[in-house]
């Protein structure tokens, strides 16, 4: 039996299929279909040459790779690449065509170092610390059920706090860009970001196919955003939060609890039944958050950084 790696096609639904089976394989903590694969293939920023990989064994699709450059760090040479192979399908050499495969491509976009993010199992973290990858910091992946769950009630807000969704800002999102940008700043990892090219966070974060505006809740002081929980969803089922922040001045007053419990009542009213989410494993105060809304881990990824050259 060979295996092989190509590129995904754009424009090609068997390809955007099978890199979406095997991630929910893989990684079913985290939302991905057809749908949203072929949109991040066809507006990815072209700063970030962003390019899934597909493993194949006798033409069956059977592993995946994310591989890119973190164009918006201010820290040029940043690269990453996520591998993820059908679980009962490892050990056929393909996750080690595709991590050779990725790195070739980005050491001749000039990257000097790779990110790359691994599920916490010693022979995950063995495979990539043979290829020269070295353990950096952790996240956990949460789960919460919604259809069996009890959910904290829902609390009127504060005065002067005012609770709205995204879609209220459907003519005009550029103050959640805003809001967006500057939480942002203060997300823990690895690897600084910054939103600062609004037409890419349009087409990459706003338009997004997964992105649901009536599930994003919004809390507004004074009417100015000024804490959210950003939610995707299937389509179908489940229902994740991405991103949840509180601007800087706005800190300290339960405003991210208070949008992201909006949002979560809101997505058990339109009948999702899984919650997931993620979390820096350093990152206490949202963790305490989600505990007491109920999550639960039920994975953790340990990111892994090797230098180029």
């Amino acid at each position: 039996m060979t295996v092989i790696v190509r590129e995904l096609r754009p424009g090609n639904p068997a390809d955007a299929a099978g890199f979406a089976r095997i991630r929910h394989l893989a990684l079913p903590f985290m939302l991905f279909t057809p749908g949203s694969v072929a949109y991040d293939l066809e507006h990815a920023h072209p700063d970030a040459h962003y390019q899934p990989l597909l493993a194949e064994e006798d033409g069956e699709v059977i592993g995946t790779a994310q591989v890119g450059l973190v164009y918006d760090s201010p820290e040029p040479g940043q690269g990453y690449v996520n591998v993820y192979v059908h679980p009962e399908r490892t050990g056929r050499g393909a996750g080690s065509l595709l991590v050779r495969s990725a790195e070739e491509r980005l050491a001749a976009l000039g990257a000097t170092r790779l990110q790359s993010w691994v599920l916490d199992a010693a022979a995950n973290r063995a495979f990539a610390e043979k290829r020269g990858y070295r353990a950096a910091r952790s996240a956990h992946l949460l789960r919460l059920d919604l259809a069996n769950g009890t959910l904290p009630p829902l609390q009127p807000p504060p005065p002067g706090v005012e609770l709205r969704t995204a879609a209220d800002f459907a003519d005009d999102p550029r103050p959640l860009f805003t809001l967006d940008a500057e939480t942002l700043l203060d997300e823990p990892s690895d690897i600084a970001r910054e939103f600062t090219d609004y037409e890419a966070w349009l087409a990459e974060t706003w338009h997004h196919p997964l992105l649901s505006h009536e599930l994003t809740s919004v809390a507004l002081v004074d009417g100015r955003p000024a804490a959210f929980s950003a939610a995707r969803t299937d389509g179908r089922t489940r229902y994740g939060t991405v991103m949840t922040g509180t601007g800087r001045t706005f800190r300290g007053r339960g405003l991210a609890k208070l949008a992201k419990n909006d949002s979560l009542h809101r997505a058990r009213a339109a009948g999702f039944t899984d919650a997931f989410t993620g979390n820096d494993a350093g990152n206490e105060p949202m963790l305490a958050i989600n505990r007491w809304f109920g999550y639960e881990i039920c994975a953790t990824e340990v990111a892994h950084v090797r230098d180029l050259g």
